[in-house]
């Protein structure tokens, strides 16, 4: 995770309204509040419905719980599956165990992102997809691996990348087109 995303902020997500994520955030801190250790359900609450936890609302967390702003951005920048940032329409996960490593996969992740035209944590600009790290997919016997949305590839050559990216873009025009 970026360490300057909660100075640098976030977009809402164009298809709510700023009173629609409040809504959602001060939803969820009304239900999970008073429980020990909440901080984390509401977290994964938040992230739940919006797909993302908003900097913005950071301080609404913090208030609630009678913490620091500072303490709330602390988990979430400490667990890396908690994002500040939307994510893109496919999640594309890049296997970094050492298996994969050894079988080409930090080639792999150079071409993906040099492809992509983004580093990990970050989405391409067209928000089709977001490049992330994982460290095993429990596939070691066929690396490198990838996962793009809940759907595992294996042996993935540079080459066979471009054209799984290929057909995302495809599969999203057929979408749009119904």
């Amino acid at each position: 995770m970026n360490k300057n995303a909660y100075l640098e902020g976030s977009a809402i997500p164009s298809s709510l309204t700023e009173a629609q994520w409040q809504s959602a955030v001060v939803a969820t801190l009304a239900s999970l509040n008073d429980k020990p250790g909440a901080l984390l359900p509401i977290l994964h609450e938040i992230q739940g419905q919006l797909g993302y936890v908003p900097p913005e609302s950071i301080e609404l967390i913090a208030k609630a719980l009678n913490q620091s702003s500072a303490e709330i951005y602390g988990v979430i920048s400490f667990y890396h599956q908690f994002r500040t940032t939307p994510v893109g329409a496919h999640q594309v996960e890049i296997c970094r165990a050492e298996s994969c490593q050894s079988m080409g996969g930090r080639a792999l992740e150079a071409h993906a992102k040099a492809s992509l035209g983004v580093d990990y944590h970050q989405t391409t600009s067209d928000g089709e997809v977001t490049l992330e790290p994982v460290y095993c997919l429990g596939n070691c016997a066929c690396s490198p691996s990838i996962r793009i949305d809940d759907q595992t590839y294996a042996r993935v050559t540079p080459e066979q990348f471009d054209a799984l990216m290929e057909g995302l873009k495809i599969r999203s025009l057929e979408v749009q087109n119904g």
